[in-house]
């Protein structure tokens, strides 16, 4: 935003607006005394949960361009850094960008812009949850603030995975993720073909963007505008996790990322990696994994599929112990499901998400896994397969629970090895 030094000049001198906060520095000693860090917070959060703004640092109210010291823009930089990752929830990593403005003498002053864009994410902050109207920043009331969450969580007219990412642009997604999932009997531009299936939308001033689901399933990291859209896997030579966390006590460790048919894929290939297959020699040999991948493909396919994104700082967790797996989803049950009603109730929280795994199809090289060519199958038969297929192999019915109301937990019980060699 005002992205040439004439622009943020013509803009100072109109004054504070719904997008430009202007902020004088003082100092005490070594420390920044001015602005307040809450209030800094305060003013920064406000632009996130708007649709964005500029404040320069270094500027007064009054328009005066006063600088800041050359020495001290390191130390006003990281104070910026530690407002928005200590006094802001979620954190923001607004642009920070070193300028110099023209002061009264004509003289240039160094300042720093700092540019924060419309969130996908509601932000609290020291004063509680702000917006931007006009040139100051209000307290939301209850009903705004109760649509805002509406708008940017699960239960949204607009779905959370067909949110517009702020920032993002059609140029961010992969030509090669995007175009599989265009049909060859029809032309369609890129534009309309990212429209027609919820990969795009139109963002508040009518620029079309990538969604959520389109950078999800369509750029190379989606971390880059959701950091926590990987899984984690671990697998652990015990059955316990130690307190202390001994990395000797890990077997293995990744940090799974990349479009999430990418991901469900090699975290089987993770499990599978991992896993410990006895054999028998008794008429003829007889391996015996420990888990059956079917049912492990259609566990990662449903934690992509079904997660909350909309929780910040929660990601899936694959945990691989001596006896079990662990499979961590974030978010609660959606609607009125319960625990008991899985196998046999569909409720899709993430619509295009779900529809653009329907179509994704399978490499050849994996379709060992999943015994079908597209990663995901609509009718609903994956939490019975995962049940099915599991206890068929290890005699145990796998079990899922809900944890605090935040994370769903799938258990699947590891096949006990056979009498001859591991």
């Amino acid at each position: 935003m005002f992205d040439n030094i004439a622009d943020l000049i013509d803009k100072i001198r109109l004054g504070e607006d719904s997008y430009l906060e202007l902020k004088e520095v003082r100092f005490a000693g070594q420390k920044v005394s001015a602005p307040h860090r809450d209030a800094l917070a305060d003013e920064l959060a406000a632009f996130a949960n708007s649709r964005g703004g500029v404040c320069v640092l270094g500027v007064d109210d009054t328009r005066e361009v006063l600088g800041i010291p050359l020495e001290r823009l390191d130390l006003v930089e990281d104070f910026v850094r530690q407002i928005c990752l200590d006094s802001i929830t979620p954190p923001l990593t607004p642009m920070i960008e070193r300028l110099t403005l023209p002061g009264t003498a004509g003289e240039p002053l160094p300042v720093l812009k700092l540019d924060v864009s419309g969130s996908i994410f509601v932000h609290r902050s020291p004063g509680g949850y702000y917006h931007r109207v006009g040139s100051a920043k209000r307290e939301m009331a209850p009903d705004y603030l109760a649509r805002l969450f509406q708008q940017r969580s699960q239960v949204r007219i607009i779905r959370f995975d067909e949110q517009a990412v702020p920032g993002a642009s059609l140029d961010d997604l992969s030509d090669v993720l995007w175009q599989r999932f265009a049909s060859p009997r029809v032309q369609d531009t890129r534009e309309v073909l990212l429209d027609k299936l919820a990969m795009a939308r139109p963002d508040a001033d009518g620029t079309l963007r990538p969604t959520i689901s389109g950078v999800l399933m369509a750029s190379a990291d989606p971390r880059r505008w959701l950091p926590n859209a990987f899984i984690q896997a671990v697998a652990y030579r015990g059955t316990e996790v130690l307190p202390q966390g001994d990395a000797a006590y890990q077997l293995d460790a990744q940090d799974i990322t990349g479009p999430l048919d990418a991901q469900v894929l090699a975290a089987c290939h993770f499990v599978r990696k991992n896993m410990r297959i006895s054999a028998s020699k008794d008429e003829g040999r007889h391996d015996l994994p420990q888990y059956d991948m079917t049912a492990v493909f259609e566990a990662l396919v449903n934690a992509v599929a079904h997660r909350d994104y909309s929780i910040h700082g929660a990601k899936i967790r694959l945990r691989m112990f001596a006896d079990r797996l662990e499979l961590y989803s974030p978010g609660a049950i959606p609607n009125t499901m319960t625990v008991d009603s899985l196998p046999y109730r569909q409720a899709a929280r993430n619509e295009a998400v779900t529809s653009l795994l329907a179509k994704c199809q399978v490499p050849e090289a994996d379709k060992a896994f999943s015994g079908r060519s597209a990663m995901m199958d609509k009718r609903g038969e994956g939490v019975q397969i995962i049940l099915d297929q599991s206890e068929r192999l290890s005699g145990l019915r796998p079990v899922y629970r809900l944890v605090d109301d935040s994370e769903l937990l799938l258990i699947i019980l590891a096949a006990k090895p056979l009498l001859a060699e591991d």
